[in-house]
């Protein structure tokens, strides 16, 4: 009855701490996703603050155009002004010119006719130079109008250069944004692939297993006591441990076979320990034994044919117990050797 009790006793499983592994998992995909949003918002940021720049500088550059185009306008303005000032004066000198000459033709003194000559003479001098400045007024009329026009294809230019620029920033935050849904629509496809490959995993353990009470699922993890494989203090595997350890080596390199080979997997094997103390040479305290008995089931796996790359050794010690009572049942739960399929 005594033995009876026990072996229900060890058969309890405890659901806490898989779900404290699922949870978990969880938060790890959690965090990564929040990771790289807020990595896909910081380029974002970088992007849009480039052109921000870019487009201030464009902005600048037009009103520096604007306010010389203004400036030529108004040059543009006074030369015009001046011209009409030129064109009536030249009238004016016409005008006079016109006067003497009718003068010079009527009866006049010979002091007269002398008087208008030399009036005359002054006039045709004046008037050629007010030919020779309205000559150079248009002429520098049609050089600001050259700028003017030169002006105005730059301004265009730049409009466009800025209108170019906005769309490539709308275009890059649609891409941007794009990029993070296709990213977490392929982060979830890789976690339920992997999720049903981990399934099928456990499947496999439960048909090599079979119901024994030595070995407990716990969450997504096989648990397995110590004594299984190991002898009290030993980190050598037992020999009646082997045809177990064949078993799972042979469903992990099928296992292989059917996972992708760009979805990263491993199978952490991790050891634990009770909390009663060690200390001998080969096994200064726990961390020492529950590492040393990972690796040793690690190695047998990997000589098996098993991948290097798809397993991970961990010794936790005597520092994640599942049973935190003092009995001898408690500490017999505690040294085991757990399995897990998880992300590399």
């Amino acid at each position: 009855m005594a033995l009876g009790r026990a072996r229900r006793g060890e058969r309890h499983i405890d659901y806490w701490p898989g779900f404290v592994d699922a949870l978990s998992t969880l938060l790890l995909v959690f965090v990564f996703l929040l990771s790289v949003f807020v990595l896909a918002q910081f380029v974002l940021t970088q992007e849009i603050g480039s052109k921000d720049d870019a487009m201030a500088r464009l902005q600048a550059q037009i009103r520096e155009l604007t306010d010389l185009l203004a400036l030529e306008r108004t040059n543009d303005a006074e030369a015009e002004s001046q011209m009409g000032a030129l064109r009536a004066s030249l009238l004016r000198m016409e005008q006079e010119r016109d006067a003497l000459q009718e003068a010079a033709t009527a009866v006049a003194t010979p002091e007269e006719i002398a008087a208008a000559q030399n009036r005359g003479d002054d006039l045709a001098r004046q008037l050629g130079q007010e030919k020779d400045a309205a000559a150079q007024a248009a002429s520098q009329i049609a050089i600001l109008n050259q700028q003017i026009a030169a002006l105005r294809r730059q301004i265009a230019a730049l409009e466009q250069a800025l209108d170019i620029a906005d769309q490539k920033d709308k275009e890059s935050q649609s891409r941007l944004a794009d990029l993070g849904r296709r990213l977490n629509v392929a982060l979830a496809q890789r976690v339920q692939e992997l999720t049903r490959y981990r399934s099928e995993f456990f499947g496999r353990l439960r048909t090599i297993l079979g119901d024994r009470p030595d070995v407990r699922i716990v969450g997504d993890r096989f648990v397995f006591q110590s004594e299984i494989f190991f002898d009290r203090a030993s980190a050598e595997i037992r020999t009646d441990a082997v045809p177990a350890l064949d078993q799972l080596a042979a469903a992990l390199v099928q296992l292989e076979k059917e996972i992708p080979p760009d979805l990263g997997w491993v199978l952490r094997v991790d050891g634990h320990t009770d909390d009663r103390p060690i200390a001998t040479p080969q096994f200064p305290s726990n961390w020492e034994l529950s590492a040393a008995r990972s690796i040793a089931v690690v190695q047998y796996l990997a000589s098996k044919g098993v991948s290097p790359q798809h397993l991970v050794a961990a010794g936790f010690g005597e520092y994640q117990p599942i049973d935190t009572g003092s009995s001898d049942e408690a500490r017999a739960r505690n040294r085991r050797i757990e399995l897990k399929l998880t992300e590399r």
